[in-house]
């Protein structure tokens, strides 16, 4: 890296609005034994960061200041001491890190958290695989152990992982139908999943008109106490509602997260062969393991992740306004220049 090069890192200054991440200048940071430096080329924007920047009463958010970012794309700059099976050049995704540190330029890593990306893979596309499709892929194999041709509805469709679970969900032939506002309802259908109108149409009703008895499973990342229940209602019998997020907490606050804890257990509780299951907690090295398997899938043009917009890191800020607004499709992406 030639002389005089710095790094560019965005931090949450204070907690509050967009407004507080603010870009900083620094020294290169140099990788220890076992670490590699990374140029990072992509960085995801999710809900979870939003969290984070708004309260520091969320369990596990830094003090400030700190650096956002789960998860990231990028190539290899720097090797450190006693790394091996990693060469400078190559192309990465390493998350998602729930500490963060994804909003740079540069970012130091261990070795073993590496996974290669596969030649021609679009970093922005590649980066929402590390969350956003992960996490759709655990959520339709562990926590509802889908089986093909069975009937799914996902609350939330157009977003970054729902997406991603309609274009996993196609590739197990699941008939799929999945709630939207109605400007995505034509991308929801071209993912290969009849679109609900959360806002005009009652999802349990509709549901049941088009399924009779309603779906096998529900995906909701939604959460609240009368979503939750309103997802368990979809569900015919034996069904399975995979609750997995709190984007409701855009709305009301954190005092959702309680309420919506309590509704999945006295869900579960009730005896009527419907189920609740907690969603699977994957080890780091299972992880990588599926990330894996996942970044072979658009290099074989099996899927298309869907980038909102690629927003330069510098204007991280709008990339935070723009995923509070909603309404959009696919994934924030911050790409930088480094």
């Amino acid at each position: 890296m030639g002389a005089g090069v710095k790094n560019h890192r965005v931090v949450v200054s204070r907690h509050g609005g967009p407004d507080v991440l603010h870009m900083v200048e620094e020294d290169l940071p140099e990788p220890g034994v076992g670490e590699v430096r990374v140029k990072v080329l992509a960085a995801g924007v999710s809900a979870y960061d939003l969290m984070h920047r708004r309260s520091g009463l969320l369990p596990g958010t830094p003090k400030v200041p700190f650096t956002l970012g789960l998860d990231i794309v990028g190539v290899v700059d720097e090797l450190g001491e006693a790394v091996g099976g990693v060469d400078v050049g190559q192309a990465i995704a390493s998350g998602p890190h729930s500490e963060g540190g994804g909003y740079a330029e540069f970012v130091c890593l261990p070795a073993d958290e590496l996974v290669p990306v596969p030649p021609g893979v679009d970093s922005a596309e590649a980066v929402c695989l590390v969350s956003d499709y992960l996490t759709a892929d655990l959520m339709l194999h562990q926590a509802a152990d889908v089986r093909n041709g069975e009937r799914i509805l996902v609350q939330g469709a157009a977003g970054g992982v729902g997406t991603a679970l309609l274009e996993l969900g196609s590739l197990d032939d699941l008939e799929m139908y999945g709630t939207a506002s109605q400007h995505n309802h034509e991308l929801v259908s071209e993912l290969g999943a009849t679109p609900i109108d959360y806002r005009t149409e009652d999802f349990v009703a509709r549901i049941r008109s088009l399924t009779g008895e309603g779906v096998d499973v529900v995906f909701d990342p939604i959460g609240g106490a009368r979503q939750l229940w309103r997802s368990y209602r979809a569900l015919r019998k034996g069904g399975r509602l995979v609750w997995f997020g709190v984007a409701a907490t855009s709305r009301y606050g954190l005092r959702i997260i309680p309420a919506s804890l309590l509704t999945r257990l006295f869900l579960a509780l009730i005896p009527n062969g419907k189920r609740a299951p907690m969603p699977p907690d994957a080890g780091k090295v299972e992880q990588r393991e599926r990330l894996a398997v996942l970044l072979r899938l658009p290099a074989d043009e099996k899927i298309r992740p869907i980038v909102t917009e690629r927003v330069p890191l510098a204007e991280a800020a709008r990339a935070h306004e723009l995923l509070e607004r909603g309404g959009h499709a696919g994934k924030v992406v911050l790409v930088t220049s480094a």
